[in-house]
């Protein structure tokens, strides 16, 4: 029995010193990831944004369809099934690494052959056997596979939880723009409606004096046109207010609420926002934070690859009863055991772990170029909403200017046009004039909120990493070949 456990011993011993031989084929990645001094970001960093930013536009109808939109969303119910199928994975990925014990038992009715293993009286008869044993199998993970695959468990735990992350925020974006395209579309609705008003109010006073004999039927079918054409334009901004509903009834799961919700109440200043591009953009993205724990569980992936070239090493162990017929089988004589270690060392298969190893390193390379395409999109993200945010603003007071001059133009020729002093053709323009600054003005007040919510959410939308999610690593072992 020594001599045996020696033997096995020494076989040990020399499956893990040729091990020391092995080594993974040279296959080096061809990605880098961008760091932020080469994205041009500023050296200033980021306004602190709040992690509930739509209740600072002060408006309680709106923190309710956020609050609803978040607890019965499909779309982040299965962002949340993610996360929870990624823990169960790391879970049995950790189990793994801990002794497993098994227990067997069967217990067969058997013909014996005469000319094979059992002798008299047993050959030839008809006899039960029976057995019942306790396994176990416990992996040393003297190379740090079972490791590695935890790793890549772990981070892939991470990216879910921050796809989840990146989900509940851009929900809470979309909702609160949805709610200002109700917003924009009843204002529009609104100013339709004034400018049909004052267009039956000049069709009334035209009418007047062509019946006085001051004004010509041209006229008055010219101004009864217009008024045709501002009640058109009133169905089409409430059909657009209609559909501006459907959006947020569908985006929160509640239409009733959403048909019949009261009139928006927005502070469209609220909320403190960058001019330029911070530097701390990309640690305020949790999609950029969910592409990093992507690189660390693809770097973690291409290590068990790696470590499939060495040796898998199991302690063994049984324990049990066995025997022929039903009477002797719980005897102190039929009781078994035995202990021993076994070890696997891949020698030739034709390539399969080399190409698995390429494979592991595409996919690093994958998930680096998918990172940097984040990146990327993200500093474009937010430097295209701060510019039109910018746009905006200065429209904003330009079209003020715009709108005062055109009321007061349009109350001087309405004056006059009853006196006689000015011509319908001037009233009319002045009219036009006025609608359409009436319009462009209330349209420019929500793109300009709607443009802050853009860059709200192109500067992570209110995410800050935490000790438990910032899955920034060292990448060196990127751009290095591992042996």
């Amino acid at each position: 029995m020594r001599n045996r456990i020696i033997g096995a011993s020494g076989a040990l011993f020399a499956l893990l010193t040729l091990a020391g031989c092995v080594s993974a084929p040279s296959t080096t990645p061809q990605e880098k990831p961008l760091g932020p001094e080469a994205l041009g970001l500023d050296a200033s960093a980021s306004v602190q944004i709040p992690d509930e930013w739509w209740r600072t536009f002060g408006d309680s109808q709106l923190d309710g369809f956020v609050g609803k939109a978040l607890k019965d969303n499909p779309s982040l119910a299965a962002a949340l099934a993610r996360v929870r199928e990624a823990q169960s994975t790391l879970s049995e990925t950790r189990a793994s690494t801990y002794p497993q014990l098994s227990l067997d038992a069967s217990e067969t009715r058997e013909h014996f052959s005469k000319s094979y293993l059992y002798p008299p009286p047993y050959a030839g008869t008809m006899r039960w056997i029976g057995d019942v044993q306790a396994n176990l199998n416990w992996s040393l993970d003297l190379f740090g596979k079972q490791k590695s695959g935890i790793d890549r468990a772990r981070a892939s735990v991470r990216a879910a939880s921050l796809d989840a992350t990146a989900a509940r925020l851009l929900l809470a974006g979309s909702v609160t723009e949805a709610y200002i395209g109700v917003a924009r579309a009843q204002a529009l609705t609104k100013m339709a409606q004034d400018a049909a008003r004052e267009r039956e109010g000049v069709a009334s006073l035209t009418s007047g004096r062509v019946h006085a004999g001051l004004d010509t039927p041209a006229a008055e079918k010219q101004a009864e046109a217009l008024l045709a054409l501002s009640r058109e334009d009133l169905v089409r901004t409430k059909t657009g207010e209609a559909l501006a509903v459907h959006a947020l009834a569908a985006l929160t799961g509640r239409g009733a609420e959403a048909y019949n919700m009261a009139p928006p109440k927005l502070n469209y200043a609220a909320l403190s926002l960058p001019q330029s591009l911070p530097a701390d953009l990309l640690a305020r993205r949790a999609d950029i934070a969910a592409a990093e724990a992507r690189i660390e569980a693809a770097t973690a992936g291409r290590d068990v690859a790696r470590k499939a070239f060495y040796p898998d090493v199991n302690l063994l162990g049984l324990a049990g009863w066995s025997a022929i017929g039903l009477a002797p089988l719980l005897n102190a004589s039929s009781f078994q055991y035995g202990a021993g270690a076994a070890a696997h060392l891949p020698i030739f298969d034709a390539g399969e772990l080399r190409a698995q190893y390429a494979g592991a390193t595409a996919a690093l390379d994958e998930s680096v170029a998918d990172y940097n395409s984040a990146v990327v999109d993200a500093v474009k993200q937010t430097a295209d909403a701060i510019t039109n945010l910018d746009s905006l603003e200065r429209q904003a007071s330009s079209q003020r200017d715009a709108l005062a001059a055109s009321r007061a133009s349009f109350d001087l020729a309405a004056r006059r046009y009853r006196s006689g002093l000015y011509p319908q053709q001037t009233v009319l323009d002045s009219e036009s004039l006025l609608i359409q600054a009436r319009r462009d003005d209330a349209a420019l007040a929500a793109d300009t909120a709607a443009a802050r919510v853009a860059l709200v959410m192109a500067l992570g939308g209110g995410f800050a990493r935490s000790g438990a999610d910032d899955t920034r690593i060292s990448l060196q072992e990127v751009s290095h070949e591992q042996h």
